[in-house]
């Protein structure tokens, strides 16, 4: 019975945080996304399904949805290829001190606000004083060019400043995912002739599936969130999303759509559509990872 009750008294404000601060407000969205809810209107209409059919004539919503997509998957690639190269890179090395200080290195910029760093980023990206320009300019005599201000260089220049940013958290959790492969299997495989490259190959990867699962669904969830690095780079007095809305993703538009242009019940509806993909990724993510064995 005391047993019973410890467990009780302490997971009854876990799971009243999970009510009040998850199950209730994504209830609450979906059924705002079937309403016309303004907030200066003086009351909420019932529209059924009219916000998820306007979404498809909706040429703001296409264009965001795209860039959401095309931002997701190449950052996430991109991520996972760099982190695992650089996590593979430290746990060789056999200096605790030096491995310890390359870790912390990378995760610094993890622990900078995203906003803070996005207006120094912004700055570096600066077309006339841009570090940046500067850099390419006096290296490679590269003219001067306006990243954040030209529909084509604008998503890449994100990617590249989202990489930067997140790429030390994945870096921590594939080293510790390494340093817990028993090294009688390197052992193994070095007697049968296997050299760095087979055993990253043959040996690393197959036993780091799970990790591997773990940060591709957080990943994925994370940068399908993003949000700070869009609205402050992308933004030029009090308009948001760039030139030809080159940098407008689905956070972004449902940003704007309720809170500039008061349409609650649509901006619901977005969100909806965009808690769909996250779930439709994460379910593909964990069904490809799935593993049963253990070490």
């Amino acid at each position: 019975m005391r047993n019973n009750r410890f467990v009780i008294f302490g997971l009854t404000p876990v799971f009243a945080c999970i009510v009040i601060f998850m199950i209730i407000p994504i209830v609450w969205g979906l059924a705002l996304s079937f309403t016309d809810y303004r907030t200066l209107a003086p009351e909420a209409n019932f529209v059924a399904l009219e916000n998820f059919k306007g979404l498809f004539s909706d040429k703001t919503f296409s264009l965001a949805l795209n860039n959401t997509l095309v931002f997701v998957f190449v950052t996430v690639a991109i991520n996972i290829i760099i982190t695992l190269l650089i996590a593979q890179f430290i746990c060789t090395l056999g200096s605790n001190k030096t491995r310890s200080l390359l870790r912390m290195i990378f995760f610094m910029p993890c622990v900078a606000p995203l906003v803070a760093s996005s207006v120094v980023w912004k700055q570096m990206y600066s077309t006339k004083y841009g570090l940046i320009n500067t850099v390419l300019n006096s290296m490679f005599d590269m003219p001067h060019q306006n990243w954040l201000g030209t529909p084509g260089t604008l998503l890449p220049a994100i990617i590249v400043f989202t990489l930067w940013a997140d790429i030390g958290f994945n870096i921590i959790i594939f080293s510790a995912g390494m340093d817990g492969i028993p090294q009688t299997f390197y052992e193994a495989a070095g007697i049968d002739g296997a050299g760095r490259f087979h055993k990253f190959f043959f040996v690393t990867l197959p036993l780091l599936r799970r990790t591997f699962g773990f940060v591709l669904i957080m990943t994925l969830i994370s940068h399908f969130q993003m949000f700070a690095q869009f609205d402050v780079m992308t933004r030029v007095g009090n308009s948001s999303g760039g030139p030809a809305n080159a940098g407008m993703v689905m956070t972004l538009d449902i940003y704007k759509t309720a809170f500039k242009y008061k349409e609650l019940g649509y901006a619901s509806a977005m969100a909806m559509i965009l808690l769909i993909i996250i779930l439709v990724c994460s379910i593909i993510s964990q069904r490809m990872n799935k593993t049963d064995w253990s070490y």
